[in-house]
């Protein structure tokens, strides 16, 4: 039989692994999520510019909020304009098929992101001037991350509130 202050170790432990697996699995999918939504909303502020010119701007406008110069990313470039041009094409036309495009093109996306070693949840949650701040705290960026740059607009953990409660810059929440 066990002992008591044994088994509260033991359901301690389990309890942590619990919340260690459940709080990065809620940072991939949330960075991942808040990615589409700022992309589907920066398609919508440019649709009503010709395709070609507001693929441009929003990948422009994506890749400044992720401080990346337009050419630090060639071999996944096309990847990048396919991916933001369904967005383009969905908030001109929410269908099903556009949907399934938009699907692919970021299956694509994280195909040519997975190559180099990465994922876009870990992108968006390294590089986005609207990054959360609860997400640093469950994975920071690395030192080595290239490009790495400082990020004032990502908010910091505050004593005496909860990790989750560390969200993004308030520009970042329209929409």
């Amino acid at each position: 039989m066990s002992h008591y202050v044994e088994e509260l170790q033991h359901e301690a432990t389990a309890a942590i692994e619990v919340m260690q697996k459940a709080a990065i699995a809620a940072r991939h999918i949330h960075a991942r999520a808040e990615l589409m939504r700022h992309m589907r909303l920066t398609a919508a502020k440019n649709k009503a510019k010709p395709k070609v010119e507001a693929v441009e701007a929003v990948v422009a406008e994506w890749l400044e909020a992720w401080y990346v110069p337009r050419n630090d990313w060639p071999h996944i470039a096309n990847e990048m304009e396919n991916f933001t041009a369904t967005f383009y094409d969905y908030v001109n036309d929410a269908s099903d098929a556009n949907d399934q495009r938009m699907r692919a093109t970021t299956k694509a996306l994280d195909e040519a992101l997975a190559a180099e070693g990465t994922t876009i949840s870990d992108q968006m949650a390294f590089r986005s001037m609207c990054a959360h701040g609860w997400w640093e705290a469950v994975l920071p960026t690395p030192d080595t991350l290239p490009g790495k740059a400082e990020r004032p607009t990502v908010p910091q953990l505050e004593k005496g509130r909860a990790f989750w409660e560390a969200t993004c810059a308030e520009q970042c929440r329209e929409g």
